[in-house]
């Protein structure tokens, strides 16, 4: 398929820029994958949609303030740093802004006496760098003090609460983006989806330039995901697997869940414990193994993300759901509305 085949006309007035409050008012549209047919509800109405013995698979990766302001020692010129992966040691894979003036041995200053040295650049032009701070201190901590939350580009408006980009299961630190379809449970929600008899299972997979990297090939299986580290504890593998066993339906909360399950499924033919990277790219002809549901954001046209959807609701199913999703003035994007794929 070509990357033109995922492209649709979308309304600026559309891209969300704020949060539904409270988060579960948010719109959803309920899309069956069998025939196509769609149902426009509420997000509070996901409870009643989820039955006994269904596991919601939800990723509970926190999103770190990763954009870095500083300038180069040398020359004082500006320079910005988005932190997308640990390699440990204290190094990081980076995008790098101008990557251009940023060659190996270049010197960066931040703020809070945070220093930085350029290693080296990927073959996909990132950067690996070396961040040298006082080490009394951790360095997620002189993070919260110098970064940035790295909202996306088509948000324009300034953030007013750094939670509204976190998830309320958010737990541990590492992404560069929000997991966005777990944005619209509350607390008071989920404690009601489990006192249904639906487990919820916690996965982690920190969200990096794999899941956001636009597809620039017009053939799309040129393109090529960068990797991102998951984790699928005992107890998730466990609350998936009796739910399997049960009759009970897997559903994933946003693509980095589903791309998480479908790398265990693809690797071991079952969901077990493990703690890996992962580069899969899901588009249309993907044979799903470990999904029967998923719930997810409306998202950019072209992106990795709309054929992840399209692989998994069908083509046309996805692109007519869409079609009625702008005609409907549904919001779009990270802040936007939610769709439910069953």
């Amino acid at each position: 398929m070509l990357r033109s085949d995922f492209y649709f006309d979308l309304p600026k007035e559309l891209i969300a820029q704020h949060p539904a409050e409270p988060r579960d008012s948010a719109r959803l549209l309920v899309l069956d994958r069998k025939t196509g047919q769609t149902q426009d509800l509420v997000f509070t109405d996901i409870e009643a949609l989820l039955r006994p013995g269904d596991c919601l698979v939800v990723n509970d990766s926190k999103v770190i303030p990763a954009r870095l302001l500083g300038h180069k020692a040398e020359t004082g010129a500006a320079v910005e740093l988005l932190l997308l992966k640990d390699l440990g040691e204290d190094r990081w894979d980076c995008l790098a802004k101008p990557g251009k003036r940023l060659k190996r041995g270049a010197r960066i200053e931040f703020s809070a006496g945070l220093r930085a040295e350029i290693l080296e650049e990927t073959p996909q032009g990132n950067r690996i760098v070396h961040f040298d701070y006082d080490h009394s201190k951790p360095f997620y901590s002189i993070l919260d003090e110098v970064g940035l939350m790295p909202l996306p580009h088509y948000i324009t408006a300034p953030l007013e609460n750094n939670s509204d980009y976190q998830t309320v299961y958010a737990k541990y630190d590492g992404s560069a983006a929000a997991p966005t379809a777990g944005l619209h449970f509350t607390e008071p929600l989920l404690e009601r989806i489990r006192a249904k008899g639906v487990q919820v299972a916690e996965v982690t997979l920190h969200v990096g330039l794999g899941t956001f990297r636009p597809v620039k090939a017009e053939n799309i299986t040129d393109h090529h995901m960068h990797s991102e580290h998951f984790i699928v504890t005992q107890q998730a593998a466990d609350q998936i697997n009796a739910a399997r066993k049960n009759g009970g339906r897997t559903i994933g909360v946003g693509t980095t869940s589903c791309r998480t399950l479908e790398s265990v499924m693809q690797k071991y033919g079952e969901i077990r414990p493990c703690c890996e990277d992962t580069s899969i790219f899901i588009y249309p002809g993907y044979t799903f193994k470990a999904l029967d549901g998923l719930i997810t954001n409306f998202h950019l046209p072209e992106s990795t993300l709309i054929m992840l959807v399209s692989a998994f609701a069908g083509y046309e199913h996805t692109m007519a759901a869409y079609k009625h999703a702008v005609e409907s003035g549904y919001r779009f994007f990270s802040f936007g509305d939610a769709m439910f794929i069953i």
